[in-house]
Parts: structure tokens; C-alpha cells; sequence
């Protein structure tokens, strides 16, 4: 289970000294003199896009092929070979940059990557992702982000640093709570149930754990690999990770005690199962389990399972402690330009701007399940409408949307280990009994001396 991150973690720790050289300098220190030229009508040229969902059968890489298809049929001088992240296994997204930077230093990296959102600060600083509001200007960067149908607010600058757009927010979900409805009614609890709690979510699982035996609920969150939405649990419990001056680790905090011993009691209650991302996917396809609280990236997956397994699939937002408002922090990634070629610059926007576009979205959204970042498509005249009207599953995670707040990157070239020191310790305690304050406290010492 922990073998992918450690390889990935190797890599960066191989390979964090000599970035700088192999970027030829920080990007924060690369500042385009002027913005990148236009293609000729007849200016051919090649483009490398490495893309984490091409590690995953199915509709996420067909979903990704078809639309680079779409690019290349647009843009016929543009050819573009899309691949997913070189070595490393385990969850998606979990070694897109250690691929990378591996191979920045052989002298083929890609041009376009998608980068999830915790490795901002090393992507921005240390990586080599070139400032794409300088390449083509700001007015560019709002035009892309606006139009007929705009990015929603909350999305729009998710991959800004230090006041410079360097990435553009592609895919991503709010934390979902998606549940078997038929076994909850075959535990008696109505399919419609109310599962604003983790009280109720607890309760509604008891039932549902009497009558099958065994654990039936599954929280990405709290396994290796689901930060980005532990994050949330930690906020929906007046806990963070990391102070706003981003200083001072905080996930040893009293509330971030009190969060995971909370989440420690579903365990110890029989309710909360324990088993890694993939055979979390795997049992509430197959029946094993009855809910899952994972990206909503799932879903098209999920809605098959549910279709040939003859069982009805319904979901939820993220469940609030109580009185207090859940907190859903968002899960993904952003596309970067690695290049330093004006023309395979150029060509790397052109592919960004579709990649991110009304089209693109109409297909992401509707084959995989993630947030159509263009909300309005959902309304009445967007061409989404339909579908949303259709498609109940999509309404938890849009209303989350106005809520969210932004997963967060821990600084400096360690912050894979930080955000692994942490995923232990979540584990340690929810799933194998160990003391919270202990275990949290010294996971945050040692995560703050990564940090300094």
C-alpha cells in the first residue's frame, strides 16, 4: 500500500537538487519577454500531454482519447501524443510529478501535464512550469476562463501562484458520499434517508452493517492516497493542516485530534470498513460495501456497476460533524505548460484552451462524473441542462462547488513525504487503534521539521 508513494518520494528526493538546473532556472525567475507568437496556418507541430487518467481503463482514458481526437481533427497542424505518467503505480495523480521531474532530467519531458493541485508550490517553484499568464497575457487568461459559459468562481484561480496564472483548473470533484440506496432499503432505511451527519450517516450504516454482517462504510479520506479530502473532514472540524502564513504544520492540533478520533469510533462501531482506494472502488461495485465518500470521479464507473448489478445508485455531500457546516475541499488537477519552445508553447495553450472548454466539459462531466467547471452549462439553455436535469447524482457536488475551499500544497521539495507522514497517521489511528494525540502530535513534529 505505501510502496507507490515511497517510489515517488525516492524520485523527488533523487532528483530535487538538480530541477533547477534542468529547467533551466526557476519559473518563478522566468518571465516571457513578450507574448508567445501565434502558428502559422501551416506551422506543424508535436506536442507531448501526460495525463494521470490514462492510467485508468475505461472511461477515463476514453473519455481524454476522444477528446484529443477532437483537438487534432481542429487544429490538423497540431499533432499531440497523450501518455500517462511514466513508472510508479497506486492511486491516480499519486506520482505525476516525480514522472516529470524524471523526465525533465532525460530531456524529454512533456509539454502539457496535469499536476493535481497539492504539488502547486513545487510546480510553480521548483518544477519548471512555465507562468502561462505571462506566455500569452492576462487578457488571454480571462478570455479562456470566461465567455458564454465561465468557470465558476470558486474554480478560476485554483492553480494561481504568487499573483501569476500557472496552471489552468481541468478536472476535479467535491467530496461525494455516493450510497447503495436498494441495501439501505433492504435494511429498512428509506433510499431518501438523511445523511447530512456523520451521526446519520453512522446510523443509517449500523442498519445496513445488522443486516449484512459486515462493515458497509468506506471514507476514501481517511486511507492513503485521500488527503485532498481528509483536508476537508479536518476543516469541517474547525481543524487544518497547515497555518495560512503556511509556516507552521497543524494537523497535531485538538481539533484535528478530536477529528480523526471521531472517524477512529466509526471503525471501532463496526461500521467503517478497512481496505485500500481500490477495493473501496471495487465494494461498492461489487455489493460489499453500501457507501463510499470519494471524488465524484467514480461515478461513471459506479453508475455502470450499478446498472448491470441491477442495484439503484444515489449520493450525497460530504457529511458535517453536527451543527457545524461541512467543509469540502476539492480533488484534482490543473493543466501546466513545461515547455520553453515558443511554438510548442503555443500549441501547448491552444490544447488547453480545448481541453478546458464547453466541449470538453459536455463529455468529462457526462462519461466520468467530474464537476463541469463551466456551471452554467447546467442551467436552462446549457447544453449540460438536460442531462443535470437527468442526472440527480450531479446536484450534491455542484452545491458543494459554492462552498469549496481549495486543497491545499505544503511548501518546499518534501511536501510528498509531508502529505505521507500525515496519510499514515490518519491510518494508524482510524484503522488500527492508535492513540490519536500521540500519533498525531508526532506526526505533525516530524512533518514540521520536513518543512523548515
Amino acid at each position: 500500500m505505501f510502496k507507490p508513494r515511497a517510489l515517488a518520494l525516492t524520485a523527488l528526493a533523487a532528483v530535487g537538487a538538480l530541477s533547477l538546473s534542468a529547467c533551466g532556472g526557476s519559473s518563478s525567475g522566468s518571465t516571457a519577454s513578450a507574448v508567445i507568437p501565434e502558428l502559422s496556418p501551416d506551422q506543424k507541430v508535436e506536442i507531448t500531454f501526460e495525463s494521470y487518467n490514462l492510467t485508468q481503463a475505461g472511461v477515463w482514458t476514453d473519455t481524454v482519447k476522444g477528446l484529443v481526437a477532437d483537438f487534432e481533427k481542429a487544429h490538423p497542424n497540431i499533432t499531440v501524443h497523450a501518455q500517462p505518467p511514466q513508472g510508479g503505480s497506486g492511486p491516480a495523480g499519486s506520482n505525476t510529478i516525480s514522472s516529470v521531474q524524471t523526465q525533465l532530467l532525460a530531456g524529454h519531458a512533456p509539454e502539457v501535464a496535469q499536476l493535481t493541485f497539492d504539488g502547486l508550490d513545487f510546480a510553480a517553484t521548483q518544477l519548471g512550469a512555465q507562468p502561462i499568464s505571462d506566455l500569452v497575457g492576462q487578457k488571454a487568461i480571462d478570455d479562456a476562463l470566461g465567455g458564454a459559459h465561465p468557470f465558476h468562481p470558486k474554480a478560476m484561480h485554483l492553480a494561481d501562484w504568487n499573483g501569476k496564472t500557472y496552471g489552468i483548473p481541468y478536472v476535479f470533484s467535491t467530496p461525494v458520499l455516493f450510497y447503495n440506496a436498494t441495501a439501505l432499503e433492504k435494511a429498512g432505511v428509506p433510499a431518501d434517508t438523511d445523511l447530512s451527519t456523520w451521526d446519520k450517516v453512522e446510523a443509517a450504516a449500523k442498519a445496513v452493517s445488522a443486516k449484512t454482517g459486515k462493515p458497509s462504510l468506506d471514507v476514501a479520506c481517511t486511507s492513503i492516497g485521500g488527503n485532498w479530502c481528509m483536508q476537508g473532514i479536518f476543516k469541517s472540524n474547525g481543524a487544518s493542516v497547515l497555518s495560512d502564513d503556511r509556516k507552521t504544520i497543524q494537523f497535531g492540533s485538538d481539533a484535528a485530534i478530536d477529528t480523526v478520533t471521531k472517524m477512529a469510533q466509526l471503525t471501532k462501531d463496526g461500521v467503517l470498513r478497512n481496505a485500500d482506494a481500490n477495493s473501496q472502488l471495487e465494494g461498492l461495485a461489487k455489493g460489499d460495501s453500501a457507501f463510499l465518500l470519494q471524488s465524484s470521479a467514480v461515478q461513471g464507473m459506479l453508475m455502470q456497476a450499478a446498472a448491470k448489478g441491477g442495484w439503484k445508485l444515489k449520493a450525497a455531500g460530504m457529511p458535517a460533524f453536527g451543527s457545524k457546516p461541512a467543509v469540502p475541499t476539492n480533488s484534482g488537477s490543473a493543466l501546466f505548460i513545461l515547455s520553453q519552445d515558443p511554438a510548442k508553447q503555443r500549441a501547448s495553450w491552444e490544447f488547453i484552451k480545448f481541453m478546458t472548454s464547453d466541449h470538453a466539459y459536455e463529455q468529462i462531466s457526462t462519461k466520468i462524473g467530474y464537476l463541469p467547471l463551466r456551471t452554467s452549462l447546467t442551467q436552462q439553455g446549457g447544453s449540460l441542462y438536460d442531462w443535470a436535469q437527468k442526472n440527480p447524482l450531479l446536484a450534491p457536488n455542484l452545491a458543494q462547488l459554492d462552498r469549496l475551499q481549495p486543497w491545499v500544497s505544503y511548501p518546499g521539495n518534501s511536501y510528498v513525504q509531508v502529505d505521507d507522514v500525515l496519510g499514515k497517521a490518519v491510518e494508524a489511528v482510524v484503522y488500527y487503534g492508535k492513540d490519536p494525540k500521540s500519533t498525531m502530535q508526532d506526526a505533525q513534529q516530524r512533518a514540521q521539521d520536513l518543512i523548515k
